[in-house]
């Protein structure tokens, strides 16, 4: 059977022209290069290459012989680089961004998943605002994040590159007490008469409000304006409005709220995960894409 090492230096020495050359290339002396030759050719039977006073020519045998190690070395790299992936998702880190809602509702989904498959992989999670988010994928301080968008302004940029993972669809959150408490599904245009809670601050929630009730044909009535979703629950909860939340804001329900579809009349979102463009992506990376692909895809 012929030495896969003494085929690495047949080939070293044909590409480089000589002993010397294929020495210093390999890292060997020439005196180990020469001996590793002489045994390749008993291995082979035949004689791979033709000394003379200005070095070494392959032989027809020696040509064959370099040609099949040339590949046989390739091959033997990319396994070596398999097996260092597999050692990637075997050990190391990686660290994610996350918004709220998602952080509380599909992210921690995910997370258990992740867990389950590479468990000697250090997992960091870091909440944020959306354009928190996107400077950490800049600055490269975060691997990867989940982001959201609407259809009105969609995140366009060119240093990121974008995954859907799910549709995240605006809800109606109501008291128990409400008239619609029992129903699956109004329309905003039934909703022209109520007072409306807000997230406060500008939050972008107040834009999907007012695009809704515009094209309902009517201006929304502000009752009060929460810091949060659990806030605006609690108020929706004693009646003292109704509010929109996106469906992954309302897995921790208030136990006096009820959640009622609004169908296609409010506009939903879209959850993203996005990495920066040309980034090198290491396999312990790598398997958290999937595996927030694979858990969406179920979460849907």
């Amino acid at each position: 059977m012929l030495d896969v090492k003494r085929l690495q230096v047949l080939l070293a020495v044909v590409e480089q022209g000589s002993v010397t050359a294929a020495a210093e290339a390999l890292g060997y002396t020439p005196s180990a290069i020469s001996q590793q030759l002489l045994r390749l050719e008993r291995e082979a039977g035949v004689p791979l290459l033709d000394r003379h006073a200005r070095g070494m020519r392959p032989t027809d045998a020696g040509l064959v012989l370099a040609r099949h190690a040339r590949k046989v070395v390739r091959q033997l790299a990319a396994a070596e680089a398999d097996l260092a992936d597999i050692a990637g998702v075997r050990r190391g880190s990686v660290t994610l961004g996350t918004f709220p809602t998602v952080g509380s509702s599909f992210l921690p989904l995910a997370v258990r998943r992740y867990r389950e498959l590479y468990p000697a992989i250090t997992l960091t999670v870091e909440s944020g605002r959306e354009e928190h988010l996107i400077r950490l994928l800049e600055e490269g301080r975060v691997a990867m994040s989940l982001l959201w968008d609407y259809e009105w302004e969609r995140i366009e940029n060119d240093d990121l590159v974008l995954t859907e993972l799910f549709v995240d669809p605006t809800v109606l959150l109501v008291g128990s007490g409400h008239r619609f408490a029992r129903r699956r599904t109004v329309r905003m245009a039934d909703l022209a008469e109520e007072p409306w809670i807000i997230r406060a601050g500008g939050h972008p929630v107040v834009e999907v409000l007012e695009r809704s009730a515009l094209a309902a044909g009517f201006t929304p009535t502000i009752a009060f304006g929460a810091n949060d979703y659990q806030e605006a629950q609690a108020m929706v909860s004693v009646g003292l409005g109704i509010a929109l939340a996106p469906r992954t804001a309302t897995v921790n329900q208030h136990p006096d709220v009820r959640v009622v579809s609004l169908g296609d009349t409010a506009p939903s979102r879209r959850v993203l995960v996005a990495h920066r463009d040309g980034r090198v992506r290491g396999a312990a990376e790598l398997a958290l894409h999937d595996v927030l692909v694979d858990v969406a895809r179920d979460y849907r």
